[in-house]
């Protein structure tokens, strides 16, 4: 019954076919579960039937699962490896699993050295959170539902995966943080885009997306393996992005760590690039050889926001890349300068930028001026060398980029740009995935089903395929 009313045939299968995702939210060596507030955890798998507890502590040890139960006495006891502990709560505020709250049911199993705890839950349920936990509740409606849209046809792509789950919770598939990322934005825009999703060729588009392409998004064949006709690169919004340019400085040891193999970093060769100059190949040369890396490795070794990204080697964080031998001398500091008339004094002392060699000035000085000659042509600085040479410094790589992420599908900060000049959600999706359709779930998997829902509802019935 929905709105007070017996909803129709088709309602009650909808509602009752709405796909359960499996979310791997945590993997740990022991784990606690526990219940928020009065209400209790209802608890299947250890034994005859169901056991109400307050709290839940597993671990493994000795070839057992090792649990302590925490009801109206503490009690221990020990599961078979291959057991399946389920835990499921009636509270509205869900279960505590560390840090963060679940709805739905949580699955707690053994697998290989450690513990994984699976989340079932609606799908819609599961967007809530997603689009909380993907984008800040605060951005335009518009730019959520496009969000809610996308996390929807990725994850119902993935539904029914090999395995004990579909989807994890982090940036691997979508990021997913439960109770807490579910805002009354967020809701607006998952029941505002109801079991919509995107298809291309009657089938689900592979709805990608990330938080800024520094101007132009990635096709998919530049970036993998297939190209696919709906994502192609396109015209990016996201230039308030704080993550539009950036860069990023790596000490000696920091390379040292990254490039193990080749000793170090000497050098940084861009062998060749996409359409839009992203890194495919890149030489990296150091003390103990060269390397070629693709440019996904080489942003993955460094840590570095995009493939979109070009560096140089320079001696200090404090010396921009200016060319000419006198930036190469006087790069530092001098001990003083001062200017009077034509009357001009350098004294002190510097680092050489090229040798690092400490150079001592002798003061300089010529009138000119009273005598009214051109100045001699500049002669060659005076100095002494320290009969002590301090070894070469190492040079620290600067890394210039642009966007955040692969680059592919939307943009995150380019769909708030577009939502921020009045682009609704389908302007926003059609702008980065070219050619797909936003359609009701259900149209794609039953089309019988889909004739029925057009055939029309009682008022005041609520469908899966609403939109």
């Amino acid at each position: 019954m929905v709105g007070g009313l017996i909803a129709s045939p088709a309602a009650q299968v909808i509602a009752a076919q709405e796909p359960v995702m499996r979310v791997l939210v945590m993997e740990a060596l022991e784990l606690r579960l526990r219940a928020d507030a009065e209400q209790p955890l209802f608890v299947t798998g250890l034994g005859s039937g169901e056991q109400r507890l307050k709290a839940l502590s597993v671990r493994k040890q000795h070839g057992q699962l090792q649990l302590t139960l925490e009801g109206r006495s503490r009690v221990r006891a020990s599961l078979a490896l291959g057991s399946e502990i389920r835990v499921r709560s009636e509270d509205k505020r869900g279960i505590w699993l560390g840090r963060r709250r679940y709805r739905g049911e949580l699955r707690v199993r053994s697998v290989g050295a450690g513990l994984q705890v699976v989340n079932h839950l609606r799908v819609e349920d599961y967007l809530v959170s997603v689009v909380g936990s993907e984008m800040p509740e605060s951005w335009p409606l518009a730019a959520l539902q496009a969000q809610a849209v996308a996390a929807r046809t990725y994850a119902l792509a993935q539904h029914g995966k090999a395995g004990g789950f579909d989807v994890k919770a982090t940036v691997s598939s979508q990021v997913y943080r439960g109770v807490e990322s579910e805002t009354a934005n967020t809701l607006k825009a998952v029941e505002s885009t109801h079991s919509l999703v995107l298809a291309y060729g009657g089938k689900l588009i592979d709805a990608v997306f990330h938080s800024s392409s520094g101007g132009a998004t990635e096709a998919s064949g530049a970036v993998w393996t297939k190209q696919l006709p709906y994502l192609i690169s396109v015209p990016d919004h996201d230039q308030h992005s704080p993550a539009h340019q950036w860069d990023v400085w790596f000490e000696p040891h920091q390379l040292l760590v990254a490039f193990r193999e080749t000793g170090g970093l000497s050098s940084i060769e861009v062998l060749r690039t996409t359409d839009t100059g992203r890194i495919l190949k890149a030489r990296v040369r150091g003390p103990r050889g060269d390397l070629v890396l693709s440019g996904k490795d080489l942003r993955r070794r460094l840590g570095l926001k995009s493939t979109w990204v070009r560096f140089e080697m320079l001696a200090s964080k404090s010396v921009p890349p200016v060319s000419g031998a006198l930036h190469s001398r006087f790069a530092h500091s001098l001990g003083s300068r001062s200017t009077s008339g034509h009357r001009t004094q350098l004294m002190g002392s510097w680092r050489d930028g090229a040798t690092g060699e400490t150079v001592l000035a002798t003061s300089i000085s010529a009138n000119v001026g009273s005598l009214g000659l051109s100045p001699p042509p500049p002669l060659p600085p005076l100095s002494v060398r320290s009969t002590q040479r301090p070894p070469r410094k190492p040079l620290m790589l600067l890394a210039t980029g642009k966007g955040f992420g692969h680059g592919v599908g939307m943009s995150q900060w380019g769909a708030h740009g577009l939502a921020q000049r009045g682009a609704d959600f389908r302007q926003i999706l059609n702008h980065y995935y070219r050619g797909a359709e936003i359609v009701p779930y259900r149209q794609l998997q039953n089309p019988s089903l889909a004739l029925l829902l057009r055939s029309g509802q009682p008022e005041g019935v609520e469908t899966m395929g609403a939109s």
